[in-house]
């Protein structure tokens, strides 16, 4: 069944790169709503979660209405929405940018958590995809394949030691999102920093919001919260610019050195051939396989969720 939050959940922080100070509410929705922004500070402009809308960015996803009103950085919150099964919500913004928080999607998930989730009368569809879709950028590309749930399939590499090859497969069902991915953060290079705030990007960045390496070494204080976190967090983002196709996916996601536009033009990709997906309705069998069955709306003595 479709499903939203039972209550309000609020979020303040800054934006990664704006550096600006901002309030994000998710609120309940009806069914068939979908997830749509809404600016607080911009008349209550609508910004639907589509990936129709996303607009070229720097090292985010952002999206714009038909008025020319955006919101970016989506990624980690969409990710977090589709973690937890939610696919109705008002998600009000008091400025152009999403809280970075801790730079993952963990605070997201939790404060959902404490909020609830409440199912609504409404059945839920999928997209299925029937065949192989791809798209190639350099040495990187991204790919949809069959499948009976969303799997994610991420391999990355780079030549800091601190991170070097990465991969890791997941299938997304019962919870694995908040198990294995919700906590990743977000990565940079300490080279990239300087070059990155002279461009206007990284103003609200810190050591405490994402992972900072320099060659061999990771600079943010406790270190890595996984050894392979850079991957992981590769995984987060995908889960949520996947999450803008409008409805669960039952495909398997396969990214090398794939990054934000790559996905979202994998998606462009997708639905401009009507014969590689089609809508489903979902049966008992495959709800449980869907990546926020099972996840309990209430935080456990750790500060995970737990699930079922």
């Amino acid at each position: 069944m479709q499903k939203t939050i039972a209550r309000k959940a609020q979020f303040r922080g800054v934006g990664l790169h704006s550096g600006e100070p901002v309030l994000l509410t998710i609120l309940p929705a009806p069914v068939n709503h979908g997830i749509v922004f809404v600016r607080t500070d911009l008349g209550r402009a609508r910004i639907p979660a589509r990936w129709d809308l996303v607009k070229p960015s720097q090292l985010c996803t952002l999206l714009e209405n038909e008025d020319g009103v955006s919101v970016s950085t989506v990624e980690h919150v969409m990710a977090a929405l589709a973690g937890t099964g939610l696919t109705n919500a008002v998600v009000e913004i008091s400025g152009p940018e999403v809280p970075i928080l801790d730079g993952s999607s963990a605070p997201f998930v939790r404060g959902i958590g404490d909020a609830g989730i409440r199912e609504q009368d409404a059945v839920l569809r999928a997209i299925r995809v029937l065949r192989p879709v791809e798209v190639q950028h350099g040495e990187g590309f991204a790919r949809l394949s069959p499948a009976d749930s969303l799997e994610i399939n991420f391999d990355i590499d780079f030549t800091d030691a601190a991170i070097g090859h990465q991969e890791k497969r997941l299938n997304m069902a019962n919870g694995a999102f908040v198990r294995e991915l919700m906590d990743s953060r977000t990565f940079c290079r300490l080279q990239d920093v300087e070059a990155m705030q002279k461009s206007g990007l990284a103003l609200g960045g810190t050591f405490m919001n994402a992972v900072v390496i320099d060659g061999d070494k990771v600079l943010s204080p406790g270190g890595l919260r996984h050894e392979d976190e850079a991957v992981r967090h590769k995984m987060l983002d995908a889960m949520g610019d996947l999450a803008l196709a409008g409805a669960p996916l039952l495909a398997r996601y396969t990214g090398h050195r794939a990054g934000h536009a790559m996905t979202n033009k994998l998606l462009r990709a997708l639905f401009a051939a009507p014969d590689a997906w089609e809508w489903v309705t979902l049966d008992k069998r495959q709800q449980k396989r869907l990546p926020g069955a099972g996840v309990i709306p209430k935080l456990a003595q750790m500060g995970e969720l737990a699930v079922a």
